[in-house]
């Protein structure tokens, strides 16, 4: 067995996040399995609706063949048939269709790192902490941390993600936080599509070149999880990419592996409480923030942290307070989650990374995670209690 920690380092201090995983190291993809299919509905969240047998017909009610759908009918972005509303999302798995090829090939979601601030309830810009690389293995060092892949009208996209707990499924979670905007367009469109997770994504850090003659179990040490299920705020579906809408940039996945049966906190041995207390950003303490950055200077396929206390950023008036942290992190990064150490010693994710200054870096803000966090969980969680 192994202990897996989050270790970050600032200003002199050291505060040690520290995880107990429970499983032994990755593995190759598991067997395989037949990959169960959902529908998604933050209206019937209430639990016990069988999740194996509706997508086609789910499909087909919006006029959508699942198999011209798996044969390449998902890249067809018409906005008249883009499916937006909460109870729309779908997400068949495709099998073999993150490859390590495809995945060097996803960019990060530019329209994440172009808010700016506004003016009440702003302290002033903190300045620049320095992104470290994380050690490597990352199953060993960060290993609730991954990578989200998704295809958008622009592309195949990148963002990251954490493992939480599923107070429903003790030792055996397989939710996913992750930003609203690293699953849904907001406003301007529907939910993305081929949302799949990746724990510990090219565990030995190694280059873009070194890649390309990777084995897949370096590329994906634990396989690949696919999102059968999401749910994010009703604030950012309806108002997503504006000012109004970043303080409630948040979302959690329900995954499933590509193959096999397992759970994916069994597979990975570890998945994080969330806290939502939503401590003031003078009472929070420091924090950390882990992701995979991929707009330059990065590449998008190391993992990097930063760590700082966090001060006050509001994108609009009578929005709530967002938290805000010197760090350099780019695009990439976005949905990557940010951990404190709670007053019983555990540590918790507090937020994640949501949206960056525009024309550069140097800072990142996360939303506080209070009430409406806390139903997205609960929605989750109780659709899949049975």
């Amino acid at each position: 067995m192994r202990s897996v920690r989050l270790i970050p380092a600032v200003l002199g201090m050291v505060t040690a996040l520290a995880l107990t995983a429970t499983a032994c190291g990755p593995t190759e993809t598991p067997a395989d399995g037949t990959p169960a299919a959902g529908a998604s509905s933050s209206a019937d969240a209430g639990g016990g609706a069988d999740l194996t047998k509706d997508l086609a017909d789910k499909l087909k009610k919006h006029g959508v063949d699942l198999d011209k759908w798996k044969n390449g009918e998902w890249k067809n972005w018409d906005k008249d048939t883009w499916l937006r509303e909460a109870e729309d999302f779908v997400n068949p798995v495709i099998d073999g269709l993150w490859d390590p090829a495809r995945m060097q090939s996803a960019k990060s979601p530019d329209q994440t790192i172009t808010a700016q601030a506004g003016t009440g309830g702003t302290d002033p810009t903190p300045r620049p902490v320095q992104a470290q690389r994380e050690k490597t293995p990352y199953h060993r060092n960060a290993a609730p941390v991954g990578k989200i892949f998704f295809d958008s009208p622009e592309g195949s996209m990148v963002c990251s993600g954490t493992i939480v707990k599923d107070p429903r499924h003790p030792g055996k979670s397989n939710l996913v936080w992750t930003a609203g905007h690293c699953v849904h367009a907001g406003q301007k469109g529907g939910w993305y599509r081929n949302i799949a997770f990746v724990p510990a994504f090219n565990d030995l850090g190694k280059s873009p070149a070194a890649l390309e003659n990777a084995q897949p179990q370096e590329v994906y040490p634990y396989g690949q999880f696919w999102a059968d299920w999401a749910v994010t705020s009703g604030e950012w579906i309806n108002a997503g990419g504006t000012n109004q809408a970043w303080p409630y940039d948040y979302a959690v996945l329900h995954v499933q592996p590509e193959r096999g049966g397992k759970s994916l906190e069994e597979t990975v041995g570890v998945a994080l409480p969330v806290d939502f207390s939503a401590p003031s950003a003078a009472q929070a303490g420091t924090m950390g923030a882990w992701g995979y950055p991929a707009a330059p200077p990065y590449n998008g396929m190391i993992m990097h942290k930063c760590l700082d206390r966090p001060t006050r950023l509001t994108t609009a008036p009578a929005t709530p307070t967002m938290y805000r942290i010197g760090c350099t992190m780019t695009g990439g990064s976005s949905g990557g989650g940010w951990f404190r150490v709670l007053p019983n010693g555990k540590t918790a994710l507090v937020s994640n990374t949501s949206i960056g200054p525009a024309g550069g870096n140097g800072w990142l803000a996360g939303p506080q995670l209070g009430r409406g966090a806390q139903a997205v969980h609960e929605m989750v969680s109780k659709k899949f209690a049975g």
